[in-house]
C-alpha cells in the first residue's frame, strides 16, 4: 500500500501547490516547450490553469482552458489511482493492459484536439 499512498500524497501536495500558485502569473511554471518555439498549443497547454481553476470550483473556465485535460486526462489518472490503491489494498498486483484501438483512439483524439484548438476561435480548450 505504500506506493499508492505516496503517490496520492504527491499527488495532493503538487495539486496544493497549483491551488496556491495560480499558473497564468508568470514565475511559478516554466512555458510550454512547443508554444515557445512554435507558437502552437500542444495538446496538454493550459492543463495547469485547467487544473487551478478545477480546484478553485470553475469549471467552465476549466473547460475552456483545456476541455481534454478536464475529460480525460484528470479522469483516467483518478481511475488509475483509484484502481492501483483497491488492488494493492486487496494484496493483489495492478496492471493495466491499453488495446491498441484505444491508443490509437487517444492519440487520434490528441491530434485532432491540438488542430481544432490552433484554429481561431474555436471553444473548447482554446484559451490556453
Amino acid at each position: 500500500m505504500r506506493a499508492p499512498l505516496l503517490a496520492a500524497a504527491g499527488g495532493l501536495l503538487a495539486c496544493g501547490y497549483v491551488y496556491l500558485n495560480d499558473p497564468s502569473e508568470p514565475g511559478f511554471y516554466p512555458p510550454c516547450p512547443l508554444k515557445v518555439m512554435t507558437g502552437l498549443d500542444c495538446p496538454l497547454c493550459g492543463s495547469l490553469r485547467a487544473t487551478h481553476a478545477l480546484l478553485h470550483g470553475d469549471v467552465a473556465a476549466a473547460i475552456d482552458f483545456n476541455a481534454m485535460t478536464v475529460f480525460i486526462v484528470l479522469p483516467v489518472t483518478l481511475a488509475l489511482l483509484v484502481g492501483w490503491t483497491v488492488q494493492r489494498w486487496r494484496g493483489k498486483p495492478f496492471s493495466v493492459t491499453v488495446p491498441r484501438w484505444a491508443t490509437a483512439a487517444l492519440v487520434t483524439l490528441a491530434v485532432v484536439f491540438t488542430v481544432v484548438r490552433n484554429v481561431p476561435g474555436m471553444p473548447w480548450g482554446s484559451a490556453a
